[in-house]
Order: structure tokens, then C-alpha cells, then sequence
């Protein structure tokens, strides 16, 4: 066990630390932006239309339950903890380079989702399996690389849904002073019912429907009131944002290498773009065109970073900073909130964290069962997955492991390393059709 930590902290330490993945990470999206000629830019309009443009019979997965998907997955907790913590250490500057990884990042979401409906496979229902393993097996020829990659897939969902289960027991217990134990059983009970309910369309794809549109709605609803009533804080808070991202003011030399790192890792972390995480949502979506879907992918990086992840870094920098001097992590948060909004931003903090961390759990065990159908088709071993589920969701809510967390750092870490082998190769594929299908809709215009 002593040898098995060691490992895991050891690529930690090579991947994370000393900031290899976002080397590759940028490096990736900088060379898809390039190749697609920007196309998350270009054609932004086309990219919204995309979310309306497909109907399904009921029984297959549509681009906007798709978008649901892969925005349930990419954002959670994360989204108001790590803005939190990047604001904290790289002062506000770090959003706006947290907004350049998300301008560039959804080219490579775009890349790894179009090239996931390629290289999809159909069941004998006629429902779609898919995603960077498929991609490896059916493109490179390489199953044990995908069955590696799965199983990287299933390390990393297994230490998010404890993370996840921990924010939601933590903001509960800060604010209620509940026993965990009894958050826990609650929390186990309402994803098992979602798990095994039944239905005619899949039981998770149906909460996220309702869950995620919800979330968003309610958090960004806030979020605009604190905007209307500090109107006139506005346009000081972005001269903040972007002289303190390129260190016109107290930031300088080394301290401006520290705000641009905070913003590049916090949103390469957020979004998830270049992880492979959105290809399984992705390749299950019943869409007529690989591009589509691949547009759909590139809108979610969009909305977890510039939206949400905004929101959050402008409620902490329009509140008072008397009120909030001096304070960090989820305190910070809440005490901003309650500077704007009053006593209700302590309980609206503990909604809107266990909206975003529930349905986390949710959309990371749909893609676990995905990457477990990769290495086996045999039911009864996704039934214990989801077993599997229940226990972590119980365990991460009464206690914090931290090895378990490195756990999911070390999954997620040899995850992008695989997905990013596999598909660099490949970007050229994706942008043969993307033109085939501006040509096509530009005949049609």
C-alpha cells in the first residue's frame, strides 16, 4: 500500500506540480485554435443554433441533453472553490487568463468531440457507445490503451464523487452544524434513487435535464441582482481584472508568472477540456454530423468558465472589502454573498453547492459506466459499479480521504496524458469536417 502511494504521489508531483499537463494542455489548444481557425469564434452564432437544430424519437440522446451531460460534469464545486481559491491567491487577474483557457480550451473540446462521434460504435438497441477509448480502439488499434484509459476514467470519477460529497457535507455542516452521518445517508439515498429509478430514458440523463438548466438558472439569477445593484462597481472591477492580469499595479515579475499560473490551471482544471471527459457524453448524442456535437462540447467550456466561473469571481469582487479582508476559501464566498445579498447567502451557499456538487455525481457516474461498458459489457458488473457509487458518495460525506483525493488527481492526470496522445495526431480528421460542413452550410445560406 506504502509503494502504491508513493507512485501516486510521485505523478502527481511530475504532472500537476511542476505543471506538465498545462504545458500540454495549452500546447494542444493553441494548435487546435489554430487548425479550426478559430472556429469557437468564428462560429460562435452557428455554435448556439447547434443546441436547438436536432430532435431525437424519445428514445436517443439529444445535443441539449448532451450539453446537459457534459455541463453537469465540467461544472461542480470547482466552479465556486477554485475560482475562490485562484482569486484568493492570484488576486483577480487570474480570471481574465482563466477566460484565455477557455477561449482557446473549447477548440480542443470541439476536436476530441467530433473525432468521439467518428469513431462511436452502435449498440443493437441503436443507442451510440463512445468516447476516447472507442477512439483508440477503432483509430490507433490500440484496445489495451483504451482499457488503460478507462480504468484512469474510473480512478479519477471515484475520488470526484467523494470530493464532491465532502463540499456538500462541509457547506452543511458550517452553516447547520448537522451531523455528517446523517447528510451522508441522505445524500447516498437520493443518488441511489436517481441511480436505479427507472424510466423510458436513462434515469441520470433525465435529473440532469431538470438539475442542470435549474442550477445555472438560479445561481446566474443571483448573480445578476448583485450586478444591477453594483452597477456602478462594474467598470472598476474589470480595470482590476485586467491590470492585475498583466501586473500594471502591485504585481510584478515573479508575482505576475504566479497570477497568470493560478488563472491557467484553475480553468484547464474547470473546464476539463483536452481530459476526454465530455467524449463520452458526446459520442452518445443522436446528431446527424460529427461537427454539431463537437460545437455543442465547445459551448459547455464556454459556459463553465466565461459564465459560470465569472459569476462567481464577480460576486467576490463587488463586495465590500472591509467585509471580506482578510478571508479565503468557502468563508470568503459566503460572507460576499451575505455582504450582498444578506442572511440568505449562507443558506443560498449551501443550495446552490450541493445543486452544482449533486449533479457532478450524477454526470462523472454516467461516464464511469461508459468506461466500465468499455472493458465489460457484463451487467452485473455495472450494477456493482454503481454500488461502488453509493458507498463513495456515503464515505466522502462523513470523511475526508485524502488518498482516495490524490486518487482522482493521479486518474484525471494519466487521463489527459492518454486523451491528448490520442487525438493530437488526429486533429486533422476533425478539420476535414468542419470545412465539409461550412461548405454545406454555407450553399444553404
Amino acid at each position: 500500500m506504502q509503494l502504491i502511494k508513493e507512485i501516486i504521489n510521485n505523478v502527481n508531483s511530475i504532472l500537476w506540480e511542476k505543471n506538465i499537463l498545462v504545458a500540454m494542455l495549452i500546447g494542444m489548444a493553441l494548435y487546435a485554435s489554430y487548425r479550426t481557425k478559430f472556429m469557437q469564434i468564428r462560429l460562435f452564432g452557428q455554435i448556439i443554433k447547434t443546441l436547438k437544430g436536432e430532435n431525437t424519437n424519445g428514445e436517443g440522446m439529444s445535443s441539449l441533453e448532451a450539453f446537459y451531460l457534459g455541463t453537469a460534469c465540467r461544472v461542480g464545486a470547482g466552479n465556486i472553490a477554485g475560482v475562490v481559491a485562484a482569486i484568493s491567491i492570484g488576486g483577480p487577474g487570474a480570471l481574465f487568463w482563466m477566460w484565455i483557457v477557455a477561449l482557446l480550451g473549447a477548440s480542443t473540446s470541439f476536436v476530441e468531440s467530433v473525432l468521439a462521434v467518428i469513431y462511436r460504435e452502435k449498440s443493437k438497441d441503436g443507442s451510440y457507445k463512445g468516447g476516447t477509448p472507442w477512439i483508440i480502439k477503432n483509430r490507433l488499434k490500440k484496445k489495451w490503451l483504451g482499457v488503460a484509459y478507462s480504468i484512469s476514467s474510473l480512478l479519477c470519477y471515484i475520488g470526484v464523487i467523494q470530493v464532491m460529497s465532502n463540499s456538500v457535507t462541509e457547506s452543511i455542516v458550517g452553516a447547520y452544524k448537522l451531523n455528517s452521518n446523517i447528510i451522508g445517508a441522505v445524500l447516498s439515498g437520493l443518488v441511489a434513487l436517481t441511480i436505479f429509478g427507472k424510466g423510458k430514458k436513462d434515469r441520470i440523463v433525465a435529473a440532469l435535464n431538470k438539475i442542470v438548466p435549474v442550477m445555472a438558472i438560479t445561481y446566474l439569477g443571483v448573480v445578476l441582482y448583485i450586478l444591477i445593484t453594483n452597477v456602478t462597481g462594474i467598470p472598476e472591477v474589470f480595470m482590476r481584472i485586467f491590470s492585475a492580469a498583466f501586473g500594471l499595479n502591485q504585481f510584478a515579475g515573479g508575482a505576475l508568472g504566479g497570477v497568470i499560473m493560478q488563472g491557467v490551471r484553475r480553468g484547464l482544471f474547470s473546464n476539463e477540456a483536452g481530459s476526454g471527459n465530455g467524449n463520452y457524453a458526446a459520442a452518445l448524442a443522436d446528431v446527424d454530423d460529427p461537427v454539431k456535437q463537437g460545437m455543442v462540447q465547445s459551448l459547455s467550456v464556454f459556459v463553465d468558465t466565461l459564465i459560470i466561473c465569472s459569476a462567481t469571481a464577480f460576486v467576490i469582487l463587488l463586495a465590500d472589502g472591509v467585509a471580506v479582508e482578510g478571508l479565503s476559501g468557502m468563508v470568503l464566498f459566503q460572507e460576499a454573498l451575505k455582504n450582498h445579498i444578506g442572511w440568505i447567502g449562507a443558506p443560498f451557499t449551501v443550495v446552490i453547492l450541493f445543486f452544482f456538487s449533486f449533479s457532478t455525481i450524477l454526470g462523472v457516474t454516467f461516464y464511469g459506466r461508459n468506461a466500465l461498458h468499455f472493458i465489460s459489457e457484463n451487467s452485473n458488473v455495472n450494477v456493482l459499479y454503481q454500488i461502488v457509487v453509493i458507498i463513495m458518495v456515503y464515505i466522502g460525506a462523513v470523511e475526508q480521504n485524502l488518498v482516495v483525493w490524490s486518487l482522482a488527481d493521479f486518474g484525471l492526470g494519466l487521463m489527459t496524458v492518454l486523451n491528448l496522445v490520442a487525438i493530437s495526431p488526429l486533429v486533422g480528421e476533425a478539420v476535414t469536417y468542419l470545412e465539409k460542413y461550412e461548405e454545406k452550410i454555407n450553399i444553404k445560406i
